[in-house]
């Protein structure tokens, strides 16, 4: 079947309008696109927001709960804010207290030996590789510490949204770019992280 003239320009109009929709609705500020619509791509359950949640932790602190793959910032009177993550592959997630010791947006990835020895190609970063749209850590970091020693787990971006509900991590919590960076902006230097083992 034929396509007239009037019927392709009109597509082609319409496509870069909504790519133009799209790129209009990136984050502002961000040196690299940051879209608020990659919450549309995750699991509805997974996407961010306000939950009861009763704990004895002060706010502030993160939850992370590994089995449902959920991580939560303690907002206080029974209350916080919940957001999906993707978490460690079997054998691989860490669980135990720790503090946030450093914070860092777009942070450089460094490939573990675990990285390495999966992906021996990820050898040509191992002096890093610059924060980027391509970089596994994402819009920001967070650096787990347990006292002066640097646990090596992160709370980071995630380089897909299909990641998200997911063990698919090296033992770091992932989160979309746009809720690792509503979680960057609230949480503190020296904030509590309690990271649970699955039930």
């Amino acid at each position: 079947m034929a396509i007239s003239r009037r019927a392709f320009v009109t597509s082609a109009l319409v496509s870069g309008l909504l790519a133009g929709n799209r790129e209009a609705s990136a984050l502002a500020g961000e040196p690299f696109p940051v879209f608020e619509s990659d919450a549309k791509e995750i699991p509805y359950k997974f996407r961010r927001r306000s939950v009861d949640y009763v704990t004895s932790e002060p706010p502030g602190t993160i939850i992370v709960e590994t089995g449902p793959k959920f991580l939560y910032y303690v907002e206080g009177n029974g209350q916080a804010t919940r957001y999906g993550v993707g978490v460690g592959k079997a054998g691989r997630t860490w669980h135990g207290e720790a503090t946030i010791g450093r914070k860092e947006k777009w942070p450089i990835w460094v490939p573990t030996p675990e990285h390495l020895a999966e992906f021996p190609d990820m050898a040509k970063y191992i002096h890093g590789m610059p924060g980027g749209r391509d970089n596994p850590m994402g819009a920001r970091a967070l650096y787990l510490y347990q006292g002066d020693v640097d646990t090596v787990i992160r709370i980071h971006g995630a380089v897909k949204p299909t990641l998200i509900g997911k063990k698919t991590t090296a033992g770091c919590i992932s989160l979309i770019n746009i809720d690792i960076i509503h979680l960057y902006e609230r949480v503190e230097l020296g904030a509590k992280v309690v990271i649970l083992a699955p039930a």
